[in-house]
C-alpha cells in the first residue's frame, strides 16, 4: 500500500481510498523530489509565468549592461564577458522548475562575477523560496547577502553610495524571498483545503455505503424472523393434516387455506431477502416485528413523549396489508417521526397512510419549519439513506426534500399486490 493510500474498514471489509496526504503535498510543491516520476508537462499558465520571469531577468540584465558603460575603470573585455555570462544566466531561467536548488546555488558565484546576471539570480532565489523549504532558502539567501558587501566593494555602483547600494540590494533580496515564501504558503493552504475536501467527500461516501449496508443487514434479520415464523406455521398445519387425515372437511379446508396463504407470504418475504447482505451477528430471536397495525401505537408513543403528531389512516383494514409492506411502512413513519423530533422540535408532524391492493401503499410524513435555530445533529441524512435502501429492496421508492414553506416532507410508495 502506498504512503498516500488509506485503508478504511467498512462492514464489507477494508476499502482503499486515495487521499492527498502531506507527502503528496510536498511532492506537488517540490516537483523534482525523489520518486516523483516523470514531470508533468507545462500548462499554458506555466509557460506564461516562465516567459514573464525570463523577460524580467532579461530587462534587469539590459539595465545592468547599460550601466557598465558608465564605469570608465572597467575594461572592455570584462564588460563583454559580464554580458555573455548574464545572457547565459537568463537562458538558464527556463530550468528553474526542474532544478530550483541547483540553479539558485549556481547563481551565487555567477552573480558575484557578473552584474548583468543579477535579475536571473533574483528569479532563481524566488523559485527556490516557492519550491523548497525555508532551510534551503536561508542557506542560499544568507550566502548571497554575506557576499553582497564584498561585491559592491570590488565593483562599486557609480550612481549610488556604497552603503545605499548594499542596503537597497539587501532589501530587494529579502523582498523577493518573502514574496516567494508567501506564494509557497498560499499554495500549501490551497492544497490543504483540497485535501480536506477530498477527505470529507470520501468519508461521506463511506458513511452512505455503511448506512445502506446496515439497512440491508437489518432487513435481513427481520426477514429471518418473519420467514422462520411463516415456515413454522406451515409445519404445524401440515403436521396436523398428516396426523389427522380423518379430520372434518371444514378443518382440512381451513388448514389448507392457511398453508396456501402462509406459503405465498413466505415466498414474498424470500424474494426480498435474496441479495440482501447479512451480518454474521446472532439474531435476537423471538422479537416481535411491527406491522402497519402498530402505527397507532407508534403515534401514541410519540404523543406520550411530548410530540405533536396527527395520523390520517385511510387504509380501512391494516391487517390486510402484507406483513413485509407493513413493516417497511412502519419503519418509514418511525424514522421520520424521529427525525422530526431531532430537527424540528416543537412542530406538529402529520402522518398520512393511504392505498389499497393493486395500487400500492403510500406513506407521507410532513412537518413545518422549526422556530429559531436548531443545532446541527451529527450523522444527519444517514437514516433517510437507509429508508431509501429499504424501500428500494421492497420494490418501492422514497422521495424526500424541503417544502416551499420551509418544512420537510418524506413520501414513500410501496407495492401492494392485488388479491389472488
Amino acid at each position: 500500500m502506498r504512503a498516500d493510500d488509506v485503508a478504511v474498514r467498512t462492514p464489507a471489509g477494508l476499502v482503499r481510498r486515495r487521499w492527498l496526504l502531506p507527502s503528496a503535498l510536498a511532492a506537488e510543491l517540490d516537483p523534482d523530489t525523489e520518486g516523483s516520476g516523470r514531470r508533468p508537462r507545462r500548462t499554458a499558465r506555466d509557460w506564461a509565468v516562465d516567459f514573464t520571469c525570463f523577460l524580467l531577468a532579461v530587462v534587469t540584465g539590459l539595465l545592468a549592461a547599460d550601466s557598465l558603460g558608465d564605469d570608465p575603470d572597467l575594461p572592455h573585455a570584462l564588460a563583454v564577458a559580464d554580458q555573455l555570462v548574464g545572457a547565459l544566466a537568463c537562458a538558464a531561467v527556463w530550468l528553474r522548475r526542474r532544478w530550483p536548488l541547483g540553479l539558485a546555488v549556481a547563481m551565487i558565484p555567477v552573480g558575484f562575477v557578473s552584474n548583468t546576471a543579477g535579475g536571473a539570480g533574483l528569479v532563481a532565489l524566488f523559485t527556490l523560496a516557492v519550491h523548497r523549504p525555508f532551510r534551503y532558502v536561508a542557506c542560499v539567501g544568507g550566502a548571497g547577502l554575506a557576499l553582497m558587501p564584498v561585491f559592491f566593494w570590488l565593483r562599486p555602483e557609480p550612481d549610488l553610495a556604497y552603503p545605499a547600494a548594499v542596503l537597497f540590494t539587501a532589501l530587494l533580496t529579502l523582498a523577493v524571498i518573502g514574496w516567494g515564501m508567501f506564494v509557497r504558503s498560499k499554495r500549501q493552504l490551497m492544497l490543504s483545503l483540497r485535501d480536506r475536501a477530498r477527505r470529507a467527500e470520501t468519508e461521506a461516501h463511506l458513511r452512505a455505503e455503511q448506512a445502506q449496508r446496515l439497512a440491508r443487514e437489518a432487513i435481513a434479520r427481520e426477514m429471518h424472523d418473519v420467514l422462520a415464523h411463516r415456515l413454522t406455521l406451515l409445519s404445524v398445519h401440515a403436521g396436523a393434516l398428516e396426523f389427522r387425515p380423518d379430520a372434518p372437511r371444514e378443518e382440512i379446508v381451513r388448514a389448507a387455506g392457511v398453508i396456501r396463504e402462509s406459503a405465498h407470504e413466505a415466498l414474498q418475504d424470500l424474494r426480498e431477502i435474496i441479495g440482501v447482505l447479512r451480518a454474521g451477528e446472532p439474531d435476537d430471536g423471538g422479537r416481535p416485528q411491527p406491522t402497519l397495525a402498530a402505527l397507532d401505537a407508534l403515534v401514541a408513543e410519540s404523543r406520550e413523549a411530548g410530540m405533536k403528531v396527527t395520523l390520517d389512516q385511510r387504509v380501512t383494514d391494516a391487517g390486510a396489508v402484507p406483513a413485509s409492506v407493513g413493516r417497511t411502512a412502519y419503519r418509514i413513519a418511525q424514522e421520520c417521526l424521529t427525525n422530526a423530533r431531532k430537527h424540528a422540535p416543537g412542530t406538529e408532524a402529520a402522518v398520512t397512510v393511504c392505498g389499497g391492493p393493486g395500487e400500492g401503499l403510500t406513506v407521507m410524513v410532513r412537518n413545518p419549519a422549526p422556530e429559531g435555530d436548531v443545532p446541527h445533529v451529527p450523522g444527519s441524512g444517514q437514516g433517510l439513506i437507509g429508508l431509501a435502501e429499504r424501500a428500494s429492496l421492497a420494490g418501492g421508492r422514497l422521495e424526500h426534500g424541503p417544502r416551499a414553506d420551509g418544512g420537510f416532507e418524506v413520501r414513500g410508495w410501496l407495492p401492494w399486490p392485488g388479491a389472488l
